[in-house]
């Protein structure tokens, strides 16, 4: 699964996936791309709290990253 959270600013991309987990089965890998500042350190500290697997959180330059939780 993939959520394009590009054109939103925090908090709005963690509120989205928070939204979204519940419908997310456990083990399922959810691949998210979003270009707000703050996502990489936002999404490791969600991820966190949530107990969520953050596989890898990379920044692809112009402002954009892309990451993938496990669920």
């Amino acid at each position: 699964m993939e959520m394009d959270l590009t054109g939103m600013k925090c908090p709005e991309p963690v509120l989205k996936i928070a939204a979204k987990a519940k419908e997310i089965p456990e083990g399922e890998m959810v691949e998210i791309l979003a270009d707000c500042p703050s996502f990489s350190k936002d999404i490791e500290a969600w991820c966190e709290r949530t107990g969520r697997t953050l596989l890898f959180c990379m920044d692809e330059g112009d402002g954009k990253y892309r990451a993938q939780i496990q669920f």
